[in-house]
Parts: structure tokens; C-alpha cells; sequence
């Protein structure tokens, strides 16, 4: 299976010692089915991975080559992430999830041919690992949307943390195992091994039967969806929060990604199974945080732990620049794949809990798009670094910066994600002289408060902090005027682009949101609920003053 792996962790929880119902979604067959095949397709994975970097460096001693072959495998996510975030919300996601991982399969097979025919280069193998990656980007939002229908609402919870527990269980042994094929029967084995895990989770998505998808007459298309999703991403100040922390966590974090079979190489004087064998170590440190997380979450809190997990992967990458014994350096890798995973749940599962449902793949996308672009970037850059000042500066610079940056950014809090985003369904039918089709637009929403003025400075900081949520919803602008003649007449307005826009609005209003409606309304001093009207836009006549035909927009 691809690359579902780093980006697609999401806030693991202790297995040993959890509460009780942690295991319950395994209890659900098809669950169980599809998590097993993605732990065997991330364990291929992740051997593509060593076998691919490990590859590099016998073709080329260019740290710039070793290090684009880890941009090119994420740079399609942070290209692609938001239209496969689209794609997940409006197509059948099963036969989306098998189109994928055939592809993927055919790249897999091209690489273990060309191995093993001795014909593969340092720019067939980029090339390859951005196809790769291009697959990677379209599956990863679809295949984390598919857990809800997998288990009861519940169970949530739980199944996302038993997905994160798969891929370390799959990021301990994948390298590992990766690096002794390597060491034993080449690249060409590898590949194989990772083509024959997309065919086990093709054969797991067979199987499963997903009910079909019911007809919605306001269902979204895949333009007016992107747009939505970026108006979303655009208006919302926690997910700009969440997206900033990350960016410059994960643009110095990458050094370590992107060098690392350098430093397996040159520095430590290892072999392709060496290489493996700290990738698993990676991997069990990463198990090891998960297991711990909670706890030191408890007494840190959230910002902190992030700020922890800064200076513990630093002084890691610090201490590698150093050439420590191999022995010292698997411990140091476990310690940094514990501070990794922390880092990375602790930041995923934020920007998770202030999403809600209808917009949650695309907004996710957006995330996966920061996060990639970071890595995919930060590789590049310390790759070039490596290659102009040395591979020790290289890291000790990424991990002087990361320090920096987490104490400055510290002070930007994470948001604590408690708000209840689940549709309130509160705002009533609009009222209909005659049915509106849906695609006519735009629309322009009025809503009149009567304001006293000694109430006016407080109802505008209510009122901006709504239109934040006006425009989270499907909004493309928003004001508010005051009648010149009558000062106490407050209209605010806001515009939608179509009618069946507005009327997704209606669906997506959270309960958070109507707190903060109720909170603005209760300045309003009429006798009667503030006036809403709603005006849409009119066609210009065509030539010679004729209307256009009913039901068919004007020239």
C-alpha cells in the first residue's frame, strides 16, 4: 500500500494500559479486515522506502540526489494533497482507494524491473518516487475519511489511534526488514515484496462490500468543493495556528529524513541492513511515544509537549552530526522517533479536532499540503546545505534552528479544539416566493439589527468574530453597514455564490457557531427576530429586451 504512513498519523493512544474499549473496533470484521492489509501494505511501504533511498547512494555520492529522492516522494502530497481531498468527498471512495493502489503497484513493478535489469538511474528513480508520491497524495485523504463508515461513532476514537498503532507497528519492521533484503538479495526482491503488499490490499478493498452512496440533490462538484475547502482554510484562525507550528517544525525536522542514509552511510560506517535496522528504531520509538503520550500530555499539555518533542528531535539530529557509536546512535534514533510521533499526532489530531465533518478532508488536504510542502522543501534545502558546507553542519544547523523556532512559536497557542462543530440544523427554511434553482447565484444574505448605541462597540467585536464563521461556511465576502438615516439600523451581509451554496450553509452551521449567533442576536433590540432577506443575482435582458427562457440562465 502507499505511503500512508508519517503523514497519516493521527493521535495514538497507549495500547498497554488503555481504557477499556481501546481494542473494540477490531471486534468490527471489515475493521479488522482493512487494518490488517494496511499494516502489511505500509510494512511494503516502508521497505519500497529503504530500498529506494538505500539505492540512491550506490547510483550517486550527491547529497542533493539523495536528498531530492525524499522531496520527490513528498512533493506530490503538498501539490495534490487538496484535489484528493475533493476527490474523497465526491467520488466512490472503494473504487477510488483500488484505482490508486493499482497504479501504485505498477510502480512498484517498474522499479523492480529496472533494478534488476541494472537499467535504473538517479532520474528514473525520482521519477518513479514522484509517481509514487502523486499516488501516495490522492489515497491518503480517502483512505483516513473511511474510517467512520468502518466503525460505530463510538469506536471513533479508538480505530483512528489502532491506525496510527499499525503504521509504527509497520514503520518498526518495514526498514528492517527492507535493509536485510537489501543486504541479501538486492533492491529487486524488495520491490517485489512491496508489490505483492498492494495486492493484499487490493484483494482487502474487494472484498469489502461498501453501501452505495445515496443521490443528494445539494451534493458538491469538484470545483465548487475546492473553492469551498479553501474558503474554509482561508477564514479559519486555529487551522492558520495549527498550519504555521507545523510548517517550521517539520521544514527542520526533515534534515534527519533526508539525510539520514548519509549518515547511515558516511558517518556511521554502515551497511543497507545497518540502515534499516535505525529506521526501525525510528519506528520503535515511535511506538514508545505513543504509548507514552498521554501521560506526558497530562502533564505537560499540549503546547508543551510540542515544544518538548522540538528539543528532544534537535538534540538528536545534534547529536548525530557528531558520528556517535552505532550502538548510541539507535538509541538516539528511538529517542527521536518517540519525539517525532509526539510532534506529529500532537499536531495532527489538533488540526482533526477543530475541523468538522463536511469540510474535514479538504481541510486535512490543506494540513497535508503544509506538512508536505515542509519536508519536501526542507530536503531540498539540507540536502544543498549537506552538499556546499558538509553533512555535521548541515545537521547541526537544522538543529539550531528547530530550537529557535519552537521557543518563538511557542507563544502561539495551540487551540484546544472542545468546540462543538456538529451542524446545529438551527436556521429555519428561507422564505420562497417561487422554487430557486440551485446553480443561480450569487446570492446576497441581509440580516437587520435594530442596536442601541451604547451596545454598538460590543456587538461589532460579536458580529466580526461571526463573520470569521460566515465565511468558514461558505461566505466569499461579508460587511456590515448602518442605515445613513436611521444609525441604529445595522444590516450585515454576506455573499455566497450560488443558492445551493447558501443552502449547504444551512447544513453546516455548527453548534459553536449558533453560541456566537445567539451571543450577537441578544444586542438586537427589536420587537421581532432581526430581519433576513435574501436577495440573488439577476441575468442582464438579452439583446432587444427579450428574457432568456425560464430555467435557463441569461446571456
Amino acid at each position: 500500500m502507499s505511503d500512508a504512513r508519517k503523514e497519516t498519523d493521527a493521535a495514538p493512544k497507549a495500547a498497554a494500559g488503555a481504557p477499556a474499549g481501546a481494542f473494540a473496533p477490531l471486534r468490527q470484521k471489515v475493521f479488522l479486515v482493512l487494518w490488517i492489509a494496511a499494516v502489511l501494505g505500509n510494512t511494503g511501504s516502508f521497505m519500497r522506502d529503504v530500498a529506494s533511498a538505500w539505492l540512491v547512494t550506490d547510483l550517486s555520492v550527491s547529497p542533493a540526489a539523495v536528498a531530492t529522492v525524499q522531496a520527490a516522494a513528498m512533493l506530490p502530497v503538498f501539490l495534490l494533497a487538496m484535489p484528493a481531498g475533493v476527490f474523497s468527498d465526491i467520488l466512490d471512495k472503494r473504487r477510488f482507494l483500488i484505482a490508486i493502489q493499482l497504479a501504485l503497484a505498477g510502480v512498484s513493478t517498474a522499479l523492480m524491473v529496472l533494478s534488476h535489469t541494472g537499467l535504473i538511474s538517479v532520474s528514473s528513480l525520482i521519477a518513479l518516487t514522484f509517481l509514487g508520491g502523486v499516488g501516495a497524495a490522492l489515497m491518503m485523504p480517502t483512505w483516513q475519511s473511511i474510517v467512520p463508515e468502518l466503525v460505530p461513532r463510538a469506536d471513533l476514537k479508538s480505530a483512528v489511534a489502532l491506525n496510527s498503532l499499525g503504521i509504527n507497528i509497520a514503520r518498526a519492521i518495514g526498514p528492517a526488514t527492507g535493509g536485510v533484503l537489501i543486504a541479501s538479495f538486492g533492491a529487486a526482491v524488495t520491490y517485489a515484496a512491496d508489490v505483492a503488499s498492494y495486492l493484499v490490499v487490493i484483494a482487502a478493498l474487494l472484498w469489502w462490500r461498501r453501501p452505495g452512496a445515496s443521490e443528494d440533490a445539494l451534493g458538491e462538484r469538484f470545483a465548487g468543493a475546492f473553492r469551498a475547502g479553501l474558503r474554509y482554510a482561508r477564514a479559519s484562525r486555529e487551522l492558520h495556528v495549527v498550519l504555521l507550528r507545523a510548517a517550521f517544525f517539520f521544514a527542520f525536522a526533515s534534515a534527519v529524513w533526508a539525510l539520514l542514509p548519509l549518515v547511515a552511510r558516511d558517518l556511521l560506517k554502515g551497511d543497507a541492513a545497518y540502515y534499516g535496522v535505525l529506521l526501525g528504531s525510528v519506528g520503535a520509538g515511535a511506538i514508545a511515544g505513543a504509548l507514552v503520550m498521554p501521560r506526558l500530555r497530562a502533564r505537560l499539555g499540549t503546547d508543551g509537549l510540542v515544544l518538548a518533542a522540538a528539543f528532544v528531535t534537535a538534540a538528536a539530529t545534534a547529536s548525530l552530526a557528531l558520528a556517535p557509536p552505532r550502538w548510541l546512535a539507535l538509541v538516539i534514533l528511538l529517542a527521536m522517533g518517540g519525539a517525532w510521533i509526539i510532534a506529529l499526532t500532537t499536531l495532527n489530531a489538533t488540526a482533526q479536532s477543530i475541523l468538522p465533518n463536511w469540510v474535514r478532508g479538504r481541510a486535512l488536504a490543506v494540513y497535508l499540503t503544509v506538512f508536505n510542502g515542509a519536508m519536501a522543501a526542507g530536503s531540498v534545502t539540507w540536502g544543498l546545505v549537506a552538499q556546499a558546507l558538509g553533512l555535521p553542519i548541515a545537521l547541526v544547523l537544522a538543529a539550531g534552528g528547530l530550537v529557535l523556532s519552537a521557543l518563538v512559536l511557542h507563544r502561539m497557542t495551540l487551540p484546544s479544539g472542545e468546540a462543538d462543530l456538529t451542524p446545529s440544523l438551527h436556521w429555519p427554511e428561507p422564505a420562497l416566493a417561487e422554487p430557486v434553482a440551485n446553480d443561480r447565484g450569487p446570492v446576497l444574505i441581509l440580516i437587520e439589527y435594530r442596536i442601541a448605541r451604547e451596545d454598538r462597540a460590543a456587538f461589532l467585536d460579536a458580529l466580526y468574530r461571526l463573520s470569521d464563521a460566515r465565511r468558514r461556511d461558505g461566505a466569499y465576502n461579508w460587511g456590515v453597514t448602518e442605515d445613513a438615516a436611521d444609525p441604529g439600523l445595522v444590516v450585515e451581509w454576506f455573499m455566497v455564490e450560488s443558492w445551493a451554496e447558501h443552502l449547504r450553509q444551512h447544513r453546516r452551521v455548527s453548534h459553536a457557531d449558533a453560541d456566537l449567533q445567539a451571543e450577537v442576536a441578544r444586542f438586537h433590540r427589536g420587537e421581532a427576530a432581526p430581519a433576513i432577506r435574501h436577495c440573488i443575482a439577476l441575468d442582464r435582458p438579452r439583446a432587444g429586451g427579450s428574457e432568456p427562457p425560464e430555467g435557463l440562465p441569461g446571456a
